[in-house]
């Protein structure tokens, strides 16, 4: 099954073989973002999660980019005062974050170029990032003197721990590739023409897992971070009792004992 969205000539959403693909689409401007593509990404994470036959999601970048952040020139263009600077950041731009927090299936980021900015914000977003060898990642506000406006200053000590996203965000120093690998910002890196077809074959390897338990996994660790070990215990207990009542979970486990792979419906 192959579907695709309605989306904007800056973002393209297609869904095949229950992965979803999500391309930014502005190669020329090194995918900097405008408002209207803003408002069809987050639209785009929401169509995901409303589709019952989506069971992955995947961001990636058009051309030799992921994301540089804000189109400053269309930015510019605007009014600016403290208000309109505020609501400017709650109601459209941070929806992305919003959309991707309540999204409940696996999001992947294949990082195929530079990630910038808010467009590195972008990338943290995601569950797991997946990066091309050229890629490079830069918390650049301080330069411009601002401060990390989607979410970076919460979503990165997170992933890197306090001091070394303190580094980052505080000189808005580029990191490679390799340098993202060790510090576990990204989980893997591929050789630039080999990015698209890894992603999409991690992809393809989490939709072929139940989808109702990968939800629930994801779920579970989330809210963890969250809360104690008592009140993640209660939660997963619960988990437990719902998956197994599942015709997948069944499925599953018959194919384990029949060593064959087991064939999903998402009931």
């Amino acid at each position: 099954m192959s579907t695709t969205g309605p989306d904007t000539p800056d973002l393209d959403y297609r869904v095949t073989d229950h992965i979803a693909v999500i391309t930014l689409n502005r190669p020329h401007h090194k995918n900097a973002f405008t408002l209207e593509m803003v408002d069809a990404w987050a639209d785009a994470l929401r169509r995901a999660e409303q589709d019952p036959h989506v069971r992955v999601v995947v961001v990636t970048g058009a051309g030799n980019a992921f994301c540089s952040g804000v189109d400053l020139d269309v930015f510019a263009e605007r009014e600016r005062t403290p208000w309109s600077e505020k609501t400017l950041l709650t109601s459209r731009i941070h929806q992305v974050a919003f959309a991707a927090e309540a999204l409940t299936k696996p999001y992947i980021a294949a990082v195929n170029g530079v990630a910038v900015g808010a467009g590195m914000d972008m990338a943290l977003m995601a569950d797991i990032r997946i990066a091309a060898a050229s890629a490079r990642f830069s918390e650049g506000y301080v330069r411009v003197g601002l401060v990390p406006g989607d979410g970076g200053c919460w979503y990165l000590p997170r992933i890197v721990g306090t001091a070394a996203a303190l580094r980052l965000l505080w000189t808005g120093d580029f990191v490679a590739a390799d340098e993202a690998l060790a510090l576990g910002l990204v989980s893997a890196v591929h050789p630039d023409d080999e990015l698209q077809n890894a992603a999409g074959a991690f992809a393809a390897r989490l939709a072929a897992q139940p989808p109702i338990a990968v939800q629930l996994i994801k779920r579970a660790v989330r809210e963890g971070e969250r809360h104690d070990l008592r009140t993640a215990l209660d939660l997963i207990s619960s988990h437990q009792a719902v998956v197994t009542s599942t015709r997948d979970s069944q499925e599953a486990m018959a194919a384990f004992r029949e060593k064959r792979p087991g064939t999903y419906t998402g009931r």
